[in-house]
């Protein structure tokens, strides 16, 4: 039996090992983590770590794009999606997870499989021969993104990428502040009550925006100046600087909310979302920030609560690198020009927690398909999976290609005339139908290899 050799024990990776795995196939599995080696943006050397956020956002598989791919990837047996539901958070309808124990959970589930072997080092050149999925992220070490640029022949893409605050939830002021989910929304783990609200009237919105157009921001090498941010994870300062409303029908919009102490509504609400099982850590959604981290403390303890707040972890900025993979890979997400190589995750150009493990879950696949000489059918454009995949390998004109969370956008539209509330369920309901289909005769014929 051929082994894969997986590079990078991320979400994409460790999904890519996991799927490999269980179909029979050994799995050498490098992470540099652990090897004395470090990202700008990881605190551990636990496989499958969460470095921005702890939520892998709507888990309403019925109106919701991310939700459906939840759905998509729980049939297909997800590590990922498997391990954040054992770990989930209150959070609405969203997948919020405790990030140690999930990670843990993934890293003792992968440690324990005979198929896989995990190997603590840095690889610095791209393989010339052997079955390899790189899924080195963003984040890739110098030494291999060169290589990769060698053997494509291409500029990879470099885009900013943003880290929000994380504030011990006993230094927040619950006298001002109080628990409600948007529109009282329950999730499967909560009661309507799964998110901290800081209110912020008219007066206290504009100065909270004026500080942040006038904070000290992060200074960057000039080579670093023209690199784009990622629409879907932008500095709120970015956001600020758009126009002074911007951020109210953002991240800070008061829609849904009530303040319980007066039954008042606000100008402007600054939420946070629990971040592990204790219920000790909660982070500030929508609020990564590239302001230093002192300008940052002093501006966001003028928000009413947070004026005592202590911080588990200031927000902060990385820079993420990606690869032109609508030119460069073919269908089945191999390298063109050294197609035994390869790649998923979010350094193929799909954004997002969920969409990363998504794609090294389809190469997984690919891989072992590609294993029994058995051909691939891909699954279909209407599907969550289908619509992701053909973004990143042709959906997205590859002269303007930018990271792309899955979305309705990506999906074809109907034949028929549907109107625009009913479209949703629409989607959802013509993906799961086809979803169903595609997966119909690998349930028939088994999983395992031989």
């Amino acid at each position: 039996m051929k082994q894969v050799h997986i590079i990078g024990g991320g979400l994409a990776g460790s999904e890519a090992a996991w799927q490999l795995a269980e179909q029979g196939v050994k799995v050498r599995l490098s992470e540099m983590r652990g090897s004395g080696e470090m990202t700008p943006a990881h605190q551990t050397d636990k496989l499958a770590e969460l470095v921005c956020s702890n939520s892998f956002r709507s888990d309403d598989a019925e109106k919701n794009a991310v939700g459906l791919l939840h759905q998509e990837m729980r049939d297909l047996d997800s590590i990922i999606i498997g391990e954040g539901d054992q770990h989930r958070l209150p959070a609405g309808s969203a997948l919020a997870v405790d990030r140690d124990h999930f990670s843990d959970g993934v890293s003792k589930r992968l440690h324990e499989h005979p198929n896989i072997e995990i190997i603590r080092e840095r690889i610095d050149q791209l393989p010339e021969s052997g079955l390899t999925i790189v899924a080195t992220g963003p984040l890739t070490a110098m030494t291999l993104a060169e290589s990769i640029g060698a053997a494509t022949g291409e500029d990879s893409l470099a885009f900013f990428d943003a880290i929000a605050p994380i504030v011990y939830k006993d230094s927040i002021n619950m006298d001002i502040a109080w628990m409600q989910s948007r529109w009282d929304k329950v999730g499967p783990e909560g009661d309507g009550k799964d998110y901290i609200n800081c209110p912020m009237n008219r007066d206290q919105y504009y100065a909270f925006i004026q500080g942040l157009l006038d904070g000290e921001k992060t200074d960057f090498k000039q080579w670093e100046k023209d690199t784009p941010y990622f629409e879907g994870c932008m500095p709120i300062e970015v956001m600020a600087s758009r126009g002074p409303e911007t951020l109210r029908f953002g991240p800070m919009k008061p829609v849904g909310l009530t303040n319980s102490h007066n039954g008042e509504s606000c100008y402007a609400v600054v939420q946070l979302r629990q971040d592990n099982a204790l219920g000790t850590l909660w982070n500030m959604v929508g609020f990564q920030t590239k302001l230093k981290y002192g300008a940052q403390a002093d501006l966001l303890k003028t928000i009413p609560g947070l004026e005592n707040a202590e911080f588990a972890r200031m927000g902060g900025l990385h820079r993420n690198t990606f690869i032109n993979a609508p030119k460069l890979l073919d269908k089945e997400l191999r390298l063109k020009k050294a197609p035994h190589i390869r790649f998923a995750g979010q350094i193929t150009g799909c954004e997002g927690y969920v969409e990363s493990a998504a794609v090294g879950l389809m190469v997984g696949r690919m891989v072992a398909a590609e294993i029994r000489g058995e051909p691939f059918t891909l699954p279909p454009q209407t599907t969550a999976f289908g619509a992701l995949l053909s973004h990143i390998t042709g959906g997205a004109d590859a002269r303007d290609y930018q990271p792309m969370n899955v979305n309705f956008g990506l999906f074809p539209p109907f034949e028929e005339r549907v109107k625009k509330k009913e479209r949703k369920e629409a989607y959802t309901a013509r993906a799961r139908a086809d979803f169903a289909d595609w997966l119909q005769p690998l349930s028939a014929k088994g999983l395992q290899l031989a």
